[in-house]
């Protein structure tokens, strides 16, 4: 067999299935219509561990928000639910698994990375973080601490002009918004 024949083809079958990847998500899922959800009203904080059977979360859950909060898996980046999250001011971001307070928008950045950053949680004690050797070298993700959900992972050491040194690099599909309310002008 021809060497760089064979180093073609496996190119271009890992092309492919990044490709696939990309566009649907690893398992299949759409997330073509994902979108951040807008909320009216503060869900109620969970105070307690939040637990439940894989099949109560699949009912609670759209297919999409499953596959990351409960599967770890990563929304494809700059989609809609970028770009919904860059034209969003100000308010808050809740777990979209339990509604626990997750981040701010005033800790809320940039990064360009194709999917919403923040530099720091609005609520640390809601925020779990643990070391994963998931993709061969180690990770640090972000999981809600009330629920479990995975969120995505927070990087270090990027240069970016934040009061951190941290990138919470988080699917936005995992999120819901409550935009602040203006003041009535009198």
């Amino acid at each position: 067999m021809n060497k760089s024949f064979g180093f073609a083809s496996l190119t271009l079958i890992l092309l492919g299935v990044f490709v696939v990847w990309a566009v649907a998500g690893i398992n299949g899922e759409d997330y073509s219509n994902a979108m951040i959800e807008i909320i009216e009203k503060e869900p109620a904080q969970p105070e307690a561990e939040v637990i439940k059977t894989k099949e109560e979360w699949q009912k609670e859950l759209s297919p999409v928000e499953f596959h990351v909060l409960r599967e770890a898996g990563t929304e494809p980046a700059n989609g809609k639910i970028y770009k919904q999250f860059k034209a969003q001011e100000g308010g808050i971001y809740y777990c979209a698994g339990c509604g626990a307070e997750l981040f701010s928008s005033k800790e809320k950045f940039d990064s360009g990375s194709g999917w919403p950053s923040f530099y720091a949680p609005s609520e640390e004690k809601n925020i779990t973080l643990d070391v994963d050797y998931k993709i061969g070298y180690k990770r640090v993700e972000v999981k809600c601490s009330k629920c479990d959900g995975h969120l995505g992972h927070v990087f270090e050491g990027e240069k970016y002009n934040t009061p951190t040194d941290e990138r919470y690099c988080v699917n936005g599909v995992c999120l819901k918004f409550l935009p602040e309310k203006e003041e009535k002008q009198k």
